[in-house]
């Protein structure tokens, strides 16, 4: 017909291959759709993970410093603490920190108290070994503004400064870290634990109930006397008691091993407790320590502390020979000759030479004492 075009009719093949392609298109817009949506939980899921992690991280800072926060703190001037700039190199590796147990009687940790337990506890920081050097109370040696004089008096003239000086210009250390506790207070941790197992050997027997009536008086606990030697569970005051026992066969000595024996006793019971009674533990303990490591010390060696090992004990000094001036002494024979074996010992340095400081304080003990060897 005139002025009229007929289109051409689609065939089959074409509408088919149309509709295929309609439908691929179709099917690819879902599949984007459905990736859209999928990676939108995926990502709700990541973002929750994160909030519920941080949540809990936050959780357990809080946790942690409403606990450290328990401690009595205090600041300590780093500059006069009698570090030379020599030993400071000599020990980068090391973190060495004084650990004091005071004899108050009225739950005061500052002057005034000596310090009946010193120890030092040498991290290395590579390694991760401990090492504990344990201090004798009347050991002889200089103190500042003092002179020659027992080192559990420096505490008491000047407390944790003054001792940490002391500790320092004597054996050539480099502590700027303490912590301090009352040891008596270790009779509340020690029930808390539920006691601590002991061998108490006959000859200690005759003198710890003398110790467990003065300690009960003191703290105001039970006064239960032990009537029998041999291994057994003591409560807080009598684990404390025989800690201060002094009058055995080896004497002072003898009493700074008793006060690591029962703090290494109190170490594994600890491990035994669930995590309820640890916290109970713990609320007992930190209200009684005084320190200057602060909260993000500690945090700092949170991640690693599982890592560190104690490997060694060592008790100082060496070399001892007891005098009798105005009172008795423990002096070191020489000053010079146990620092250079400490330094062999704790810390790896076989050809150390004492400083002059050190040497200068040997000689003025030699002085005194006449002991020379």
């Amino acid at each position: 017909m005139s002025g009229k075009h007929e289109m051409p009719k689609e065939n089959s093949y074409n509408r088919d291959k149309r509709n295929i392609g309609e439908r691929k298109i179709k099917n690819k817009k879902t599949k984007e759709r459905k990736s859209r949506r999928g990676l939108k939980i995926f990502g709700t899921i990541v973002l929750t993970l994160v909030i519920i992690f941080v949540i809990l991280v936050g959780i357990i800072i809080a946790f942690i410093t409403s606990k450290l926060g328990k401690m009595q703190q205090v600041t300590l001037d780093e500059t006069d603490l009698g570090i030379s700039s020599q030993v400071e190199e000599n020990l980068s590796e090391y973190r060495n920190i004084a650990l004091f147990g005071v004899d108050s009687r009225d739950s005061s940790l500052g002057k005034g108290n000596r310090s009946d337990c010193i120890i030092i506890a040498s991290l290395n920081n590579k390694t991760k070994e401990v090492k504990l050097i344990s201090v004798y109370r009347d050991t002889y040696v200089n103190i500042e503004g003092h002179g020659l004089d027992k080192i559990t008096h420096a505490y008491s003239y000047g407390e944790a400064s003054l001792a940490i000086k002391t500790l320092n210009e004597n054996f050539d250390l480099n502590i700027t870290e303490f912590a301090t506790v009352n040891f008596d207070s270790v009779a509340e941790a020690v029930d808390a634990l539920g006691g601590v197992t002991i061998n108490v050997t006959n000859e200690e027997l005759k003198y710890i109930n003398d110790y467990i009536d003065e300690t009960a008086r003191v703290t105001g606990l039970s006064n239960e006397k032990v009537t029998s030697a041999g291994k057994q569970t003591l409560n807080g005051v009598q684990a404390v008691a025989y800690s201060r026992i002094r009058y055995t066969s080896g004497g002072d000595y003898k009493r700074t091993e008793r006060m690591r024996t029962v703090i290494e006793a109190m170490i594994e019971k600890f491990k035994t407790k669930n995590i309820s009674e640890m916290n109970q533990i713990i609320d007992k303990i930190l209200p009684e320590v005084y320190t200057n490591i602060t909260s993000g010390d500690i945090f700092s060696l949170l991640p690693s502390i599982a890592s560190f090992k104690v490997t060694d004990s060592i008790g100082w000094p060496y070399e001892t020979k007891g005098i009798t001036l105005d009172r008795w002494y423990g002096v070191p024979v020489t000053l010079e000759s146990n620092v250079k074996q400490l330094h062999q010992e704790a810390f790896g340095e076989p050809d150390y030479t004492p400083s002059d400081r050190v040497k200068e304080i040997s000689n003025q003990i030699i002085q005194k004492t006449g002991y020379t060897n």
